[in-house]
């Protein structure tokens, strides 16, 4: 494929498949019938072509009911029978020839290696609940999950975003098994108690999606000393797409934020870590539309140029070659 290696550290693809979106089709029909209201859809399999995504974290997402999301789970099973269903719409998805999934380094860089190929996906748990408990981490894994992050908000294992907490002796547990088992760990989304916690058990850990604390208040943010412990384990930050992640204060309805606003944050996490551990995690279609994206994306296909408001030199590894460096040593 022409033009830089473009790898994306978190996107939602088969969650949005289980709210009726067909990825099949091409952008304008998907967005002309689109069953997510208020939301106009970013992300196609033809979209992701055209930008040139080669491979990608591929979440399993499974939704807690909340009072915007009343029919998500109320427990384990509910979890388990959403992430299954993801976990399906995958493997249908791989039969089609839309996709190929992958489960190791070596997969990856042969993948990488080839001239033309469909998206490579590596499956990342977003959110825990879905695991029973430990012994049922090798069920996972042998599905091709090699990625874990413990909380999106409160789990059974984690304090998360907006819901304050270390790890529960059932997240010790598990974290703990994920480092004996080879799973690594994804701290995007973990409250500041949990990722200390998790810090300490794990050596392999990474942030497919997190800004910077340092422009953006509260704890679904890196501050500057979880940036440092992330890179301390060999890790990388996936640079994430919302506006109201980028600008402080930032509201529906407000402006789109600008890309130099995601320039800042790159800037500021190259200053603590170097730009090697900088990357992008764009999240594009996880629960926000183009009206919410930041100014100038307004497809997956714009992706490749929000780039170019960071210096040429550091784009490339940005891009996708420090996703790539990463996913390669460590899967």
């Amino acid at each position: 494929m022409n033009g830089p290696l473009l790898i994306d550290g978190h996107l939602d693809l088969a969650f949005n498949a289980a709210l009726g979106r067909d990825l099949t089709l091409p952008l304008e029909d998907l967005r002309r019938d689109d069953p997510v209201p208020g939301e106009t859809a970013t992300v196609t399999f033809s979209e992701l072509k055209a930008a040139g995504l080669r491979v990608c974290f591929g979440t399993l997402f499974a939704l807690p009911r909340t009072a915007q999301s009343p029919g998500g789970y109320t427990d384990h099973a509910g979890a388990r029978q959403q992430a299954l269903g993801q976990l399906d719409q995958y493997r249908r998805w791989e039969e089609a020839g839309q996709l190929r999934l992958l489960r190791t380094g070596a997969e990856v860089a042969a993948h990488l290696a080839l001239a033309d190929a469909p998206l490579g996906v590596v499956l990342l748990m977003e959110g825990a609940d879905p695991v029973r408990d430990v012994d049922d981490l090798p069920f996972w894994a042998a599905a091709g999950v090699r990625v874990i992050g413990p909380a999106w908000g409160r789990t059974r294992y984690a304090g998360g975003t907006e819901a304050p907490g270390p790890l529960t002796a059932a997240g010790r547990e598990l974290v703990t098994a994920m480092a004996e088992q080879g799973i690594a760990l994804d701290a995007s989304h973990l409250d500041d108690a949990s990722f200390w916690d998790a810090a300490e058990l794990h050596p392999r850990m990474i942030a497919t999606h997190a800004n910077s604390r340092h422009f953006v208040a509260g704890n679904r943010h890196l501050t500057d000393d979880m940036a440092r412990a992330i890179a301390g384990k060999d890790g990388v930050i996936g640079l994430v797409y919302p506006s109201k992640f980028v600008q402080e204060g930032w509201q529906d309805g407000d402006p789109r934020a600008p890309l130099s606003g995601l320039a800042a944050h790159a800037a500021h996490y190259a200053g603590l870590i170097g730009w090697d551990r900088v990357a992008l995690g764009t999240d594009l279609d996880g629960g926000f539309g183009q009206e919410k994206c930041l100014a100038g994306v307004d497809s997956y296909r714009d992706v490749p140029g929000s780039v170019e408001v960071m210096p040429a030199e550091v784009r490339a590894g940005v891009l996708g070659a420090n996703w790539a460096r990463w996913m390669t040593r460590y899967l």
